[in-house]
């Protein structure tokens, strides 16, 4: 198969993620809290996939002043991500309608069906994020037009599948939107191969961490840089009555505070000192500030350098387009070598 073949397979393995996301590649870049702002999002985009802002805690003016500076750098279109446990989801909503953003990605729980109609009606096309077959229908049913299907080796907040069983699971299945697969792919051979097992597109957080286009710290970026596939590792819960959400972050000194902040809370808690809810909450407020802490003040040894396992695969700072371009040669070169006759 020559160069020119591999790409028009390539093209048409994702014609459809193509199309819904407007853009040259069906590449999104994960929506990572203080990391995916303006600069990250438009390089993305300018580089022939999808930027998606992070809209993590902003408030809705905060949010509309980044959208409208996105667009300051890139013509090409972009996404929002809201997180639907924000107590002003309505008003980001509205923001995003006015502002006229193409996609908005529902993340961190199910989104409330008048979100969903919200957006529907005012135009913009909605994503949301499946962690199972169940799930990933009742998102169809709602309405959504598109779905994410990312696995726990992912960074940040993961669930508790793979990856690869996700996709075995969903994809056969959910035919009626566009699918896009996340969490643990830095390779161009691994996006062709959910592409081949009928994803529409894919989405990659941990990868663009280390664009030259980044804002993050330079101690954070040093971290991926230096951190292999089993550095990242998810947070651990030491008693079931203190449920911690699992987060994957690069093992470090805050990781290993947490777990003695939980002994301490727990052995308190047994003596009586204190109740069940304030326990919980010393425990979950043990994380405030820290990706903060990590992503925009470097401190990369008590803050929380979320990443994912594809972290093995981040070697050296890159631009977007670059890493954008890897991605796709990786991909083609596959398709090439498969179709190749053997040598005599």
């Amino acid at each position: 198969m020559t160069a020119t073949s591999a790409r028009s397979r390539l093209d048409r393995l994702w014609q459809r993620g193509r199309d819904f996301l407007g853009t040259e590649l069906a590449i999104m870049g994960g929506a990572m809290t203080w990391v995916s702002d303006r600069h990250l999002v438009s390089a993305i985009s300018n580089g022939g996939g999808f930027g998606v802002l992070a809209s993590g805690s902003m408030p809705p003016e905060v949010l509309r002043a980044e959208i409208r500076a996105t667009r300051e750098l890139t013509a090409r279109p972009f996404g929002v991500n809201l997180i639907t446990l924000h107590p002003q989801l309505d008003q980001l909503v509205q923001v995003c309608l006015e502002e006229r953003v193409g996609v908005v990605v529902l993340a961190g729980g199910l989104p409330p069906g008048t979100a969903i109609k919200a957006l529907k009606e005012g135009g913009a096309k909605v994503m949301c994020f499946a962690p199972a077959l169940v799930i990933a229908k009742k998102l169809v049913r709602s309405g959504v037009d598109a779905l994410v299907i990312e696995g726990m080796e992912a960074g940040g907040h993961i669930g508790p599948v793979s990856t690869s069983v996700l996709a075995q699971e969903i994809l056969p299945e959910i035919r009626d939107v566009p699918v896009f697969v996340a969490g643990g792919i830095g390779r161009g051979e691994a996006m062709l191969s959910y592409l081949e097992m009928g994803a529409a597109g894919v989405q990659l957080g941990t990868r663009f961490v280390c664009a030259s286009e980044c804002r993050a710290h330079p101690n954070f970026k040093k971290a991926f840089i230096r951190a292999g596939a089993r550095d990242a590792i998810p947070s651990v819960q030491i008693d079931p009555r203190f449920p911690v959400i699992p987060v994957r972050a690069l093992q470090n000194e805050g990781t290993r505070r947490f777990m003695e902040k939980q002994r301490e809370v727990i052995e308190r808690f047994n003596r009586g000192e204190l109740d069940q809810k304030a326990a919980q909450l010393e425990i979950e407020h043990f994380w405030a500030g820290a990706l903060r802490r990590a992503v925009v003040d470097g401190d990369v040894e008590t803050g929380s350098v979320m990443a994912g396992q594809s972290v093995g695969l981040v070697t050296r700072e890159q631009p977007c387009a670059d890493i954008l371009a890897e991605l796709v040669q990786q991909a083609e070169a596959a398709l090439s070598g498969r179709m190749s006759p053997p040598s005599p």
